[in-house]
C-alpha cells in the first residue's frame, strides 16, 4: 500500500486567513476538527486584535490590563474542558489551542486566564461537591467571579505533596495557618483554592477561601522580570477561619489534587508553544526585511540554520502535545506524559526564544519588538507547574520504575 501526501501552498481555516505553511510546517491545522479550528481562530483573533496592540506598555509598567477581562469573558472559553455549569466543554486539544494562541499574544494574559479557567475552575469541577459546583462554576465561566489557586509555598515548590500549610477542624469551621507564594491573581480573586494538611486525616485537603475572609492576606510580589502583566501574590493565612462547607468535598489526598495538576500541566505545555511560535514568527519576519551587506539576512546560511532549528523543535512540540491532548480526550493521559510535554516544551521554548533574540540582534531586546517579552516569559514557564528537574524525574520514574527523588 502506498501513501500519497499532497502539499498545498496554504492551509485554510474557517474563520481566519490562510495559514502560512512556514508557520505550520507539519500541518497541525489538518489534524484539527472544525470545532477546534473555530476555537483556535477565536483565541487567535483576540490575541491579535486585543492583546498584542496594547500589551507591551502594560508589561513594561508591571500592570495588569483588567479592561481585557470582560472581552476575554465574552469569548465563552473559561472552564475549558468542563461540561455543564455554563462551561464550554471543549476538547483537551481545543483548550490547549486556547492556551497556545493567548500565549502567542502574551504569556501574562494567558497565564491569568489559565489560572482562573484551569487551576481554579478545575479544582472545583474535579474536587468540589455539587453545591460548590453550582455556586461557583457558572459565575466563573462568565468571569463574573474570578478564581485563583494556592498550592506553592515559600519553602515548598514542585514537591507539592509536602506542603506545610495546616487546616485544623474547629466545630463547623476550619482554621488555616501557613503561607503561599507566586499565586497568580490572588490579589483580586473572589475565591482562592487553598490546599493544606488536614489535621483530621493527615492528608491534603482543599478549601475555598473567599475574598474578605479574616486572616487571609494577599500581597503583590514586586520586581518580577517575567510575566509582568500578571499579578502574583504572597499569601499569609493567620488563623484564617473557613466554613466547613467550603472544604472541597472530593479532595481527600494529594492523589486527588494531582488530577487538576495533570490537566493544567498539558495547558502549560501548549502555552510554551505559544511563546515559541510568536518568537519564531517575529524572527522570521525580521530576517526577511533586515538588510545587511545589501541583502536580507534571511539569505545568509547562519540565519537559515537558526530558523530551521527553531522550526524543527517547534513543530515537534506541536505534534507531541496534540497527540497527548488527544489521549487526554480519550481518558488515557498519564501523569508522566503530561510531565514529559511540559518538561520538553518549556525547555525547547526557552531555546527557540533565545535564537529569535539572537537573530534580531540588539533590536531583540526592545520591548516594542515583542521577542524580549516572550524571552523573559519563557524563563518563568521553565520553572512553574513543576520545574524542569521535577518533571524530568517524574518521567524517569515512569520509564525505569525507580524513584530518584524523595
Amino acid at each position: 500500500m502506498s501513501l500519497k501526501f499532497k502539499r498545498t501552498s496554504t492551509q485554510t481555516s474557517p474563520q481566519n486567513a490562510p495559514i502560512n505553511p512556514a508557520h505550520d510546517f507539519c500541518n497541525l491545522d489538518g489534524l484539527l476538527t472544525p470545532d477546534e479550528r473555530a476555537v483556535r481562530d477565536k483565541a487567535r483573533a483576540f490575541a491579535e486584535t486585543e492583546i498584542r496592540p496594547i500589551i507591551a506598555d502594560y508589561w513594561e509598567r508591571d500592570e495588569t490590563p483588567f479592561a481585557l477581562l470582560p472581552k476575554l469573558a465574552a469569548l465563552n472559553l473559561a472552564g475549558g474542558t468542563i461540561k455543564g455549569y455554563d462551561c464550554p466543554g471543549l476538547s483537551a486539544v481545543a483548550a490547549g489551542l486556547v492556551s497556545m494562541e493567548l500565549t502567542r499574544g502574551d504569556g501574562s494574559v494567558a497565564t491569568l486566564f489559565g489560572v482562573h479557567s484551569g487551576l481554579a475552575m478545575y479544582s472545583i469541577a474535579f474536587l468540589g461537591n455539587d453545591e460548590q459546583k453550582q455556586r461557583w462554576l457558572p459565575a466563573m465561566a462568565k468571569m463574573e467571579k474570578f478564581g485563583a489557586f494556592g498550592l506553592t509555598e515559600p519553602n515548598v515548590g514542585s514537591a507539592a505533596s509536602t506542603i506545610q500549610t495546616t487546616a485544623r477542624k474547629d466545630g463547623d469551621f476550619y482554621v488555616l495557618n501557613g503561607a503561599k507564594r507566586w499565586i497568580g491573581g490572588a490579589t483580586f480573586a473572589d475565591v482562592v483554592g487553598i490546599y493544606a494538611q488536614d489535621d483530621q486525616t493527615g492528608q491534603i485537603s482543599g478549601f475555598l477561601v473567599e475574598k474578605g475572609t479574616p486572616g487571609f492576606t494577599a500581597t503583590k510580589i514586586q520586581h518580577k522580570l517575567a510575566l509582568r502583566a500578571l499579578p502574583n501574590a504572597d499569601i499569609k493565612l493567620e488563623n484564617c477561619i473557613v466554613p466547613a462547607s467550603n472544604k472541597l468535598g472530593n479532595c481527600h489526598s494529594f492523589k486527588d489534587l494531582a488530577r487538576v495538576l495533570v490537566a493544567t500541566r498539558l495547558g502549560v505545555a501548549w502555552g510554551a508553544i505559544g511563546n515559541a511560535q510568536a518568537a519564531y514568527e517575529y524572527a522570521l519576519a525580521y530576517a526577511k526585511q533586515r538588510q545587511q551587506w545589501g541583502r536580507p539576512i534571511a539569505g545568509f546560511q547562519m540565519i537559515q540554520d537558526k530558523l530551521v532549528r527553531m522550526l524543527a523543535d517547534l513543530e515537534a512540540m506541536k505534534i507531541m502535545t496534540w497527540r497527548l491532548s488527544a489521549l487526554a480526550d480519550q481518558g488515557q493521559l498519564t501523569d508522566a506524559q503530561a510531565s514529559l510535554a511540559k518538561m520538553h516544551n518549556a525547555a525547547k521554548s526557552r531555546e527557540i526564544v533565545a535564537l529569535a533574540r539572537e537573530i534580531m540582534g540588539g533590536n531583540g531586546i526592545l520591548i516594542d519588538n515583542h521577542v524580549a517579552r516572550h524571552f523573559a516569559d519563557a524563563e518563568a514557564v521553565y520553572s512553574y507547574e513543576g520545574t524542569n528537574e521535577v518533571n524530568t524525574l517524574v518521567v524517569g520514574r515512569e520509564i525505569t520504575g525507580v524513584q530518584a527523588f524523595v
